[in-house]
């Protein structure tokens, strides 16, 4: 009894010739005539001989040599040899052949591709039509005994003429179509040694190595990455987001490329190129991007690393302006006290930033702060700074050090020198921000 998949395999190449010549014109005698021709053509005894004469015009690869140049596959010294690499599962955490569950393509002359397909079918137990030719099961010997024709007299000649898809060549044979590199050796240690006592320096063995291209995991990925994009459970996903209605989540891939082989013949590349349409997805391969952080930890000083004179440059410029002033009233004073203000508020919340990051970014090893600023900052040191006032005292000088510096540095020669009464009164309104600093 014929196996259920080769009986499909026929019914179907029937319906695609029948529905390819009957026309609506055709009386029923053309239409039964042609129903006969159709029988006679994939009549197991004629269609097997035939298919098994192409057989060679196909080989079997998982590694393709036209996905790099599609008149790469034939040169003066003959057909590339195609590789079919048999890759060990293994789990060493890379994606390669053998880690993935892939079929193997197939290249070479697009007329034949149906006699690749009916090697390709998978049986009732599983395996291919090709994996029974090789091991001579009963149901592939069964099988080709319909087909004795001249020139396949015997099972072991048809047999060879159909497993020429997956023969191996005896000599490897590559193609300038190719993308090809050098890969340098490593020089035994014999030779170095040799080389070393000579007085020469050790010259380096290169391998050629024609790169070629794993269409199995190529096309592995675009189904994946479709089913992830544009599977049912997705898109049902999407229309209850829409509509807010309560759905399972679902992911987004996001900078995808695509790229296609082939042109508008992606069946001249492979058997996988042409199911797919001739488009393959690229993943974004860039260097990750690096969040630029605004905030840094100080390692030495807080005033001079997390704080820019700059930063500050409207309010000293406002206090210049009311420093040339003639008049000295309450009105200016409160203006100038509220400036004054306006810089210190700036270094708080300089300071609740910096606060923000230091569990993740301090590191007392490699750390130059002083006890005070430890204190002040570090998250570890928050109970002392609740419960002490004597590391507050030398913040609020530095933070008065740091207004009266400001305002000279950011005017250059302009600025107007201040006594002790200036500096008392900045003293004094830093003071009273104690609370807000602890």
């Amino acid at each position: 009894m014929m196996d259920p998949a080769i009986s499909e395999f026929f019914a179907d190449r029937k319906s695609a010739w029948l529905k390819k010549n009957l026309k609506a014109s055709m009386s029923d005698v053309e239409i039964r005539a042609l129903e006969l021709e159709c029988d006679a053509q994939f009549n197991l005894t004629d269609w097997l001989p035939n298919a098994a004469s192409r057989a060679g015009q196909i080989a079997i690869a998982t590694h393709p040599c036209t996905f790099s140049h599609p008149s790469s596959r034939k040169n003066k010294n003959g057909y590339v040899t195609a590789i079919i690499a048999n890759s060990e599962k293994a789990n060493d955490g890379f994606l390669r052949s053998g880690n993935v569950e892939v079929a193997a393509d197939a290249l070479g002359n697009a007329a034949a591709l149906d006699v690749y397909k009916f090697l390709t079918l998978v049986l009732d137990d599983g395996e291919t039509l090709i994996d029974h030719l090789e091991r001579d099961s009963e149901q592939a010997v069964n099988l080709l005994a319909v087909a004795s024709k001249a020139t396949y007299p015997d099972y072991p000649t048809l047999k060879q003429a159909f497993l020429a898809m997956t023969a191996k060549s005896s000599e490897s044979i590559t193609s300038s179509k190719i993308k090809q590199v050098y890969f340098p050796l490593m020089p035994t240690p014999m030779q170095a040694n040799s080389s070393s006592a000579n007085g020469k320096g050790t010259d380096t063995e290169y391998h050629q190595l024609s790169l070629l291209t794993a269409s199995g995991l190529v096309f592995e990925l675009r189904q994946r990455l479709d089913g992830i994009r544009f599977g049912d459970a997705v898109k049902e996903a999407r229309d209850k987001r829409k509509t807010n209605q309560l759905h399972q989540g679902y992911k987004e891939i996001y900078n995808l490329t695509t790229i296609g082989y082939g042109g508008t013949k992606p069946r001249n590349i492979s058997v996988l190129n042409n199911q797919n349409g001739g488009k393959a997805h690229l993943l974004m391969c860039l260097p990750p991007s690096i969040k630029h952080r605004d905030v840094h930890f100080p390692r030495s000083d807080f005033f001079s690393q997390s704080l820019r004179y700059s930063q500050c440059r409207t309010q000293f410029q406002a206090l210049h302006q009311l420093y040339r002033g003639d008049d000295n009233n309450m009105h200016i004073r409160a203006q100038r006290d509220d400036y004054y203000q306006s810089v210190i508020d700036h270094v708080i919340e300089k300071m609740w930033q910096v606060r923000s990051v230091a569990q993740e970014q301090y590191r007392a090893d490699d750390s130059q702060l002083s006890s005070a600023q430890q204190t002040w900052l570090c998250e570890q040191a928050k109970a002392l700074r609740e419960t002490t006032d004597d590391w507050l005292d030398v913040i609020c000088h530095s933070i008065s050090s740091y207004l009266f510096h400001g305002y000279e540095k950011t005017l250059g020669n302009k600025a107007i020198k201040f006594g002790d009464a200036e500096h008392k009164q900045m003293q004094k309104i830093v003071l009273s921000n104690k609370e807000a600093l602890r």
